[in-house]
Protein backbone atom coordinates (compact mmCIF):
# COMPACT_ATOMS: atom_id res chain seq x y z
CA UNK A 1 0.00 0.00 0.00
CA UNK A 2 2.85 2.39 0.84
CA UNK A 3 4.40 1.81 -2.60
CA UNK A 4 1.31 3.11 -4.38
CA UNK A 5 1.32 6.29 -2.33
CA UNK A 6 5.00 6.89 -3.16
CA UNK A 7 4.19 6.67 -6.87
CA UNK A 8 0.94 8.66 -6.87
CA UNK A 9 2.13 11.71 -4.92
CA UNK A 10 5.01 12.55 -7.30
CA UNK A 11 2.82 11.69 -10.29
CA UNK A 12 0.07 14.06 -9.08
CA UNK A 13 2.62 16.83 -8.46
CA UNK A 14 4.09 16.37 -11.95
CA UNK A 15 0.61 16.47 -13.50
CA UNK A 16 -0.21 19.74 -11.69
CA UNK A 17 3.10 21.28 -12.75
CA UNK A 18 2.50 20.26 -16.37
CA UNK A 19 -1.00 21.75 -16.28
CA UNK A 20 0.32 25.05 -14.88
CA UNK A 21 3.08 25.16 -17.51
CA UNK A 22 0.57 24.38 -20.27
CA UNK A 23 -1.75 27.23 -19.17
CA UNK A 24 1.16 29.70 -19.17
CA UNK A 25 2.35 28.45 -22.54
CA UNK A 26 -1.00 29.42 -24.04
CA UNK A 27 -0.78 33.04 -22.87
CA UNK A 28 0.12 35.40 -25.70
CA UNK A 29 2.42 38.40 -25.29
CA UNK A 30 2.40 41.60 -27.34
CA UNK A 31 4.37 44.82 -27.06
CA UNK A 32 4.77 48.29 -28.50
CA UNK A 33 7.66 50.73 -28.48
CA UNK A 34 6.36 54.31 -28.30
CA UNK A 35 8.19 57.28 -29.81
CA UNK A 36 7.40 60.78 -31.00
CA UNK A 37 8.58 59.84 -34.49
CA UNK A 38 5.65 57.41 -34.81
CA UNK A 39 3.08 60.07 -33.90
CA UNK A 40 0.54 61.05 -36.59
CA UNK A 41 -0.36 63.19 -38.46
CA UNK A 42 3.07 64.72 -37.80
CA UNK A 43 6.02 63.31 -35.86
CA UNK A 44 6.60 64.98 -32.50
CA UNK A 45 10.12 66.08 -31.62
CA UNK A 46 10.42 64.70 -28.09
CA UNK A 47 12.85 62.78 -25.90
CA UNK A 48 9.89 60.88 -24.46
CA UNK A 49 9.70 57.15 -25.10
CA UNK A 50 7.62 54.29 -23.84
CA UNK A 51 7.04 50.56 -23.84
CA UNK A 52 3.68 48.81 -23.60
CA UNK A 53 3.67 45.14 -22.60
CA UNK A 54 0.49 43.10 -22.98
CA UNK A 55 -0.26 39.52 -21.95
CA UNK A 56 -3.49 37.92 -23.13
CA UNK A 57 -4.85 35.17 -20.92
CA UNK A 58 -5.04 31.66 -22.37
CA UNK A 59 -8.84 31.97 -22.66
CA UNK A 60 -8.62 35.38 -24.39
CA UNK A 61 -10.84 37.08 -21.79
CA UNK A 62 -8.23 39.21 -19.96
CA UNK A 63 -5.44 41.42 -21.20
CA UNK A 64 -2.85 42.44 -18.57
CA UNK A 65 -0.83 45.52 -19.43
CA UNK A 66 2.08 47.59 -18.18
CA UNK A 67 2.92 50.95 -19.74
CA UNK A 68 6.33 52.39 -18.87
CA UNK A 69 7.48 55.82 -20.07
CA UNK A 70 10.65 57.89 -19.82
CA UNK A 71 11.37 61.59 -20.20
CA UNK A 72 7.75 62.61 -20.64
CA UNK A 73 6.22 65.76 -19.23
CA UNK A 74 2.63 66.01 -17.98
CA UNK A 75 1.26 62.65 -19.17
CA UNK A 76 -2.50 63.14 -19.19
CA UNK A 77 -3.90 60.02 -20.87
CA UNK A 78 -2.97 56.75 -22.57
CA UNK A 79 -5.34 55.02 -24.95
CA UNK A 80 -5.50 52.05 -27.28
CA UNK A 81 -6.79 52.68 -30.79
CA UNK A 82 -7.54 50.63 -33.89
CA UNK A 83 -5.50 51.61 -36.90
CA UNK A 84 -2.52 50.73 -39.05
CA UNK A 85 0.91 52.34 -38.57
CA UNK A 86 0.12 54.96 -41.24
CA UNK A 87 -3.24 56.25 -39.97
CA UNK A 88 -5.07 57.35 -36.85
CA UNK A 89 -8.08 55.33 -35.80
CA UNK A 90 -10.88 55.15 -33.25
CA UNK A 91 -10.35 54.80 -29.51
CA UNK A 92 -11.18 51.31 -28.21
CA UNK A 93 -9.79 51.22 -24.64
CA UNK A 94 -8.61 53.73 -22.06
CA UNK A 95 -5.47 52.69 -20.21
CA UNK A 96 -4.71 55.82 -18.18
CA UNK A 97 -6.03 57.50 -16.09
CA UNK A 98 -8.29 54.77 -14.72
CA UNK A 99 -9.30 53.39 -11.36
CA UNK A 100 -8.74 56.64 -9.50
CA UNK A 101 -5.34 57.39 -11.04
CA UNK A 102 -4.82 61.04 -11.95
CA UNK A 103 -2.79 62.63 -14.73
CA UNK A 104 0.82 63.27 -13.76
CA UNK A 105 2.23 66.77 -13.36
CA UNK A 106 5.74 67.66 -14.49
CA UNK A 107 8.52 65.37 -15.66
CA UNK A 108 7.79 61.66 -15.34
CA UNK A 109 9.71 58.44 -15.93
CA UNK A 110 8.56 55.04 -14.73
CA UNK A 111 5.52 52.80 -14.81
CA UNK A 112 2.67 55.06 -15.86
CA UNK A 113 0.01 52.41 -15.41
CA UNK A 114 -0.55 48.68 -14.86
CA UNK A 115 -3.91 47.04 -15.22
CA UNK A 116 -6.21 44.51 -16.82
CA UNK A 117 -8.70 44.85 -19.62
CA UNK A 118 -11.72 42.68 -20.26
CA UNK A 119 -14.66 42.97 -22.65
CA UNK A 120 -16.42 45.50 -20.38
CA UNK A 121 -13.53 47.95 -20.93
CA UNK A 122 -13.95 48.10 -24.70
CA UNK A 123 -15.44 51.31 -26.13
CA UNK A 124 -16.04 52.86 -29.55
CA UNK A 125 -16.39 50.37 -32.41
CA UNK A 126 -15.53 47.43 -30.12
CA UNK A 127 -18.10 48.27 -27.40
CA UNK A 128 -20.13 45.13 -26.70
CA UNK A 129 -17.55 42.90 -28.41
CA UNK A 130 -15.52 40.10 -26.92
CA UNK A 131 -11.95 40.94 -25.90
CA UNK A 132 -10.82 38.34 -28.42
CA UNK A 133 -11.93 40.80 -31.14
CA UNK A 134 -9.35 43.32 -29.89
CA UNK A 135 -6.73 40.57 -29.67
CA UNK A 136 -7.40 39.65 -33.30
CA UNK A 137 -6.97 43.31 -34.33
CA UNK A 138 -3.64 43.36 -32.47
CA UNK A 139 -2.51 40.16 -34.22
CA UNK A 140 -3.47 41.74 -37.57
CA UNK A 141 -1.23 44.77 -36.83
CA UNK A 142 -4.23 47.05 -36.55
CA UNK A 143 -3.86 48.47 -33.03
CA UNK A 144 -1.67 51.12 -31.46
CA UNK A 145 -1.25 52.99 -28.20
CA UNK A 146 -0.87 56.73 -27.67
CA UNK A 147 0.30 58.63 -24.62
CA UNK A 148 -1.18 62.10 -24.55
CA UNK A 149 0.34 65.04 -22.71
CA UNK A 150 -1.04 68.32 -21.49
CA UNK A 151 1.41 71.18 -21.56
CA UNK A 152 -1.30 73.67 -20.67
CA UNK A 153 -1.42 75.10 -24.19
CA UNK A 154 -4.43 74.36 -26.37
CA UNK A 155 -3.36 72.64 -29.59
CA UNK A 156 -4.29 74.25 -32.91
CA UNK A 157 -7.89 73.73 -34.06
CA UNK A 158 -9.10 72.62 -30.64
CA UNK A 159 -11.13 73.94 -27.79
CA UNK A 160 -10.24 74.77 -24.20
CA UNK A 161 -9.17 71.74 -22.20
CA UNK A 162 -8.21 69.65 -25.23
CA UNK A 163 -4.76 68.14 -25.30
CA UNK A 164 -2.47 67.24 -28.11
CA UNK A 165 -3.31 64.28 -30.30
CA UNK A 166 -0.48 62.48 -28.60
CA UNK A 167 3.17 62.85 -27.80
CA UNK A 168 4.30 59.28 -28.29
CA UNK A 169 2.77 56.40 -30.20
CA UNK A 170 3.58 52.74 -30.84
CA UNK A 171 2.07 50.02 -32.98
CA UNK A 172 1.24 46.90 -30.96
CA UNK A 173 2.85 43.72 -32.26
Amino acid sequence: MMTNRRIWIPLAAATLALAAFSARAQETSFSATLTGAAQLPEPVNTKAEGVLKLVASADGKKLNYTLTVTNIKNPAAADMHLGPPIANGPLVARLFPTHGAAPKKGDFSGVLVEGKLDASDLIGPLAGSALSDLIEEIRAGNAYVNVHTNDGVDPPNSGPGDYRLGEIRGQIQ
